[in-house]
């Protein structure tokens, strides 16, 4: 089985998110999609995350009917701060018999060889492009990519999380069940 990882801090997971997922398992040569929740992203400030149980449940409840996506845990398991690396060469130990695809916006392809050990990652992995505005691919790394035209929506975790501290709504930018478990939680307060 080909499995794209999709690895991100879902600070919380959006409809942003599942229309790139959704769009990327329909049209890359894959059979299903694991949202990686990483506890703690090496480039990213830790101290805007909520905690990473509860956004692996917001991912959970917001791709729980379609079985061609899965929600993963695996790097709450490994040392902190996690490393695609890392991730990767512990699935493959895990896993041995499926191939693992890392998928990535094209602002993050750009940033690739600030990554731990990216000739390795690139060397046995394939990589699935999304192309972000802005941001085009001019070296390649010598990286197997698959570059996606997926449809787009400017919407952040970033934008929800501040319209979440003005009291304002998110209801249509997250899915119901993800809006209805962040009110009644009071995340992002």
């Amino acid at each position: 089985m080909h499995i794209g990882l999709y690895f991100g801090s879902f600070n919380p997971i959006h409809i942003g998110h599942l229309i790139v997922a959704s769009h990327i398992v329909e049209n890359a040569d894959i059979d299903k999609i694991w949202f990686v929740v990483s506890p703690h992203n090496p480039l990213k400030e830790a101290h805007s995350l909520l905690n990473e149980y509860d956004r692996l449940h917001l991912v959970e409840l917001a791709i729980k009917d379609n079985s061609k996506f899965r929600a993963s845990n695996v790097e709450f398991h490994l040392p902190k701060p996690s490393y695609t690396i890392d991730t990767l060469t512990y699935l493959k130990e895990k896993f041995p018999l499926e191939q693992f695809s890392v998928i990535m916006g094209s602002d993050s392809f750009q940033n690739i060889h600030r990554w731990k050990n990216y000739e390795q990652l690139l060397a046995n992995h394939s990589v699935i492009v999304y192309n972000r505005p802005g941001f085009d691919i001019a070296e390649t790394h010598g990286a197997r990519l698959t570059r996606v035209q997926a449809p787009l929506l400017e919407i952040s975790s970033t934008y929800i999380r501040k319209q979440i501290k003005d009291n304002k709504s998110i209801r249509y930018i997250v899915p119901d069940a993800v809006w209805k478990y962040i009110e009644e939680n009071r995340y992002y307060k």
